[in-house]
């Protein structure tokens, strides 16, 4: 690639470089302000936790685009560092050149089509969050899993249903057929801590003896 070609791609790619970090400033700025000064609210305690549902998704999808943004640029850097450094324009898995035709459309491109194809699908071999490799059961669960629903150790659902038990965003009319809030937990109705309703009888005879001797 002769000097007149990688000038050519060096201005591209500082082009691309300043309307991201212009992207990614524009969505700090927006970021930056509270959720309540947003939706000109004086608090949000006394608000339904779904009201501010669509807010936070639109915040949430502002944080996820600056991130990606990040991604992005970092990826042009180290495109610019590869033309500082002569490599610019060379596959760095296989060594081959990268067609020209690959830079036009991605000039930031670190691989040919082949190696990116791969890379990309060791990528998507993942279905699920990285994080879940880290939930061994019994958390790493939950009653959706058929194999061991009746499993008796406290796992991810018991987890989940104490949490839920203190409330969610579900009232009795979001649940089909639910007359009350335990209906709107699963199993919201099951014995807690006891095998029986006669468990729950307190024999009070030992108290009253001690009450006696006292």
């Amino acid at each position: 690639m002769d000097s007149e070609e990688l000038k050519l791609y060096r201005d591209k790619l500082m082009a691309m470089k300043s309307d991201i970090e212009k992207e990614i400033k524009n969505i700090d700025e927006e970021t930056r302000t509270p959720l309540k000064d947003v939706v000109q609210e004086l608090s949000s305690y006394d608000n339904h936790s779904s009201d501010l549902g669509a807010e936070t998704f639109e915040r949430g999808k502002d944080i996820s685009l600056r991130d990606n943004e990040k991604i992005l640029l970092a990826k042009v850097n180290k495109a610019l560092e590869r033309i500082e450094k002569g490599t610019y324009g060379k596959c760095q898995n296989c060594g081959q050149n990268i067609p020209k035709e690959r830079l036009e459309a991605v000039p930031y491109a670190a691989c040919c089509e082949e190696c990116q194809r791969k890379e990309d699908t060791i990528e998507a071999e993942r279905p699920r969050p990285i994080e879940e490799d880290v939930l061994n059961p019994p958390f790493g669960r939950s009653f959706l899993d058929e194999d061991i629903s009746n499993a008796m150790e406290y796992d991810g659902e018991d987890a989940w249903q104490d949490v839920a038990r203190y409330g969610t965003a579900n009232s009795p009319q979001d649940i089909p057929e639910s007359n009350d809030y335990n209906d709107t937990v699963v199993d919201g109705n099951e014995l807690r801590g006891i095998v029986e309703r006669t468990d729950e009888i307190i024999d009070d005879k030992d108290d009253d003896e001690k009450n006696e001797l006292d």
